[in-house]
């Protein structure tokens, strides 16, 4: 295959069809630790959200980079809306009857 690809005749190389893109730097989360009182940035791999059948049971989680603990936080819908369009993955949570 070549660095270029017809389309009604016009060939068009790989290198102008990149050209006006640029990189994404990626989504930093601020947040802090109950148990050490740290405030620290987190990326989204850092970060883990649950999401349950009601609010009770919707949250996210980290390690506290600065003392270890495990951190979990309720998610309301805002928060949702931002992890989920960060990049943080999510698992959704089904009730047992």
């Amino acid at each position: 295959m070549s660095g270029s690809a017809v389309s009604g005749g016009q060939g068009v190389s790989v290198a102008s069809a990149f050209a006006g893109m640029r990189s994404v730097a990626p989504v930093m989360f601020r947040a802090g630790c109950p148990d050490c009182r740290g405030r620290f940035e987190l990326a989204a791999s850092a970060l883990r959200l649950a999401i349950g059948a009601s609010s009770r049971t919707t949250f996210y989680s980290f390690t506290c980079p600065d003392c270890g603990a495990a951190v979990r936080k309720p998610a309301g819908e805002r928060i949702v809306e931002l992890l989920t369009g960060g990049g943080v993955r999510t698992l959704r949570l089904h009730s047992t009857l």
